[in-house]
């Protein structure tokens, strides 16, 4: 999946009013993301993304990922946003459902795998 049509997706998922919002909610997932997955599955994901994508995920290759909660993810991810808390779980939910369609199923289950039980609605399709 190209770049333009990942944002495309996650605006028109998470209805958001502009590409700027689309580009700044992916971001801010993808970074969450980097900072609770093992960095090599990270790296792994990044492969399978747009070069602009997967910068957000590079960097802790050979570490482990940080265990937070759900509701710490999306407080990380409204920081990161610079979005009120109420928004992170919409950004959220965009960015894995597009995430799920841009990349392999057998890396998608890899990332699900990094998250406890506690993630599953990060992971159910798209309504």
């Amino acid at each position: 999946m190209q770049y333009d049509q990942f944002i495309k997706h996650v605006q028109s998922f998470a209805q958001l009013d502009s590409r700027e919002a689309a580009e700044t909610a992916t971001g801010a997932v993808l970074e969450t993301i980097a900072d609770r997955i093992v960095g090599d599955e990270a790296h792994q994901l990044a492969a399978q993304l747009p070069k602009q994508l997967g910068e957000y995920l590079y960097g802790r290759e050979g570490q482990n990922g940080t265990y937070f909660s759900l509701r710490e993810f999306y407080e990380r991810v409204a920081q990161k946003a610079g979005v009120e808390l109420t928004l992170a779980p919409t950004y959220c939910r965009a960015v894995f459902a597009v995430l799920n369609a841009a990349v392999t199923p057998g890396e998608f289950a890899d990332v699900k795998a990094n998250f406890s039980e506690e993630y599953e609605e990060l992971f159910a399709p798209p309504a």
